[in-house]
């Protein structure tokens, strides 16, 4: 299918749905500066069939929510290495109208400006370089600014976030990229064969009738920190994760992969 248009986000938040309907299921987000392409429109006119540039996925936003570039300026935005937020929430004036956004954004600015900005931004807020890769203490400090955040399926906010999304908005802040599904992120990296051999860092997930339907964070001290009702620290074993207040295993563990060390 062409691509008939570009777009960037420039609202905070802004849900990606299955389908051309309000009422349809939430399946990813697009936060404050992620760029896209447009496959195409419903026939009406009014939805949009995005695929988000970082990670492939793929969904409807309302078009009143979309924001237009150009192809040169979308170019451009591939190959800059921009800021991405660090703070749970901080402000930003965009075209001199103040904006709140979340932790994870990525705002247009950078050390060396290569290029011509086509919109206004002013931003003081936490931040590090998109691209600059950190540790596994980086990482974690980015994890548990998450921590009690609620469940929300196709979520990637510390307002709701689901198991994948708090995984991969983390590696992502974090400086590595994987991809949106749990599923997905089970092929991502290196494998681990088994828990003990496991770093913190890596990425343990969980199946449910041959499916893979559970990602969390490894921690040290046999910790996991996932999205489960909310983002939480639970402790995991070989089996899997063991529930604090029930002592029965809330998710089987299927696999454990290594992500940090590949980069």
């Amino acid at each position: 299918m062409d691509i008939v248009d570009y777009g960037v986000c420039r609202l905070a938040v802004v849900p990606v749905r299955k389908d051309p309907d309000d009422r349809s299921e939430q399946v990813t987000q697009l936060l404050f500066g992620d760029h896209y392409e447009i496959l195409s429109f419903s026939k009406n006119g009014k939805w949009a069939n995005v695929k988000i540039f970082t990670d492939h996925y793929e969904g409807w936003i309302d078009r009143k929510q979309h924001h237009a570039i150009t192809v040169e300026y979308f170019n451009q935005i591939n190959n800059a290495n921009f800021k991405i937020t660090t703070d749970i929430a901080s402000n930003i004036l965009y075209k001199k109208s103040p904006l709140t956004i979340v932790i994870g954004s990525v705002v247009p600015i950078s050390g060396s400006e290569l290029f011509k900005m086509e919109e206004q931004f002013a931003f003081n807020g936490e931040s590090k370089s998109l691209g600059q890769k950190r540790d596994f203490e980086f990482l974690k400090a980015v994890a548990q600014k998450y921590l009690h955040s609620p469940y929300q399926w196709g979520g990637k906010s510390p307002f709701g976030i689901d198991c994948s999304g708090f995984a991969q908005m983390v590696f992502k802040i974090s400086g590595y990229f994987i991809p949106r599904d749990s599923s997905q992120q089970a092929q991502a990296g290196r494998k681990v064969e088994r828990l003990e051999d496991a770093e913190p860092g890596d990425l343990a997930y969980f199946s449910k009738d041959g499916s893979i339907t559970h990602v969390g964070i490894i921690l040290e001290d046999q910790k996991i920190i996932h999205a489960s009702g909310q983002v939480r620290v639970d402790m995991i074993i070989e089996e899997g994760i063991i529930d604090p207040e029930t002592k029965v295993i809330s998710h089987y563990l299927s696999g454990i992969r290594r992500i940090l060390s590949e980069n």
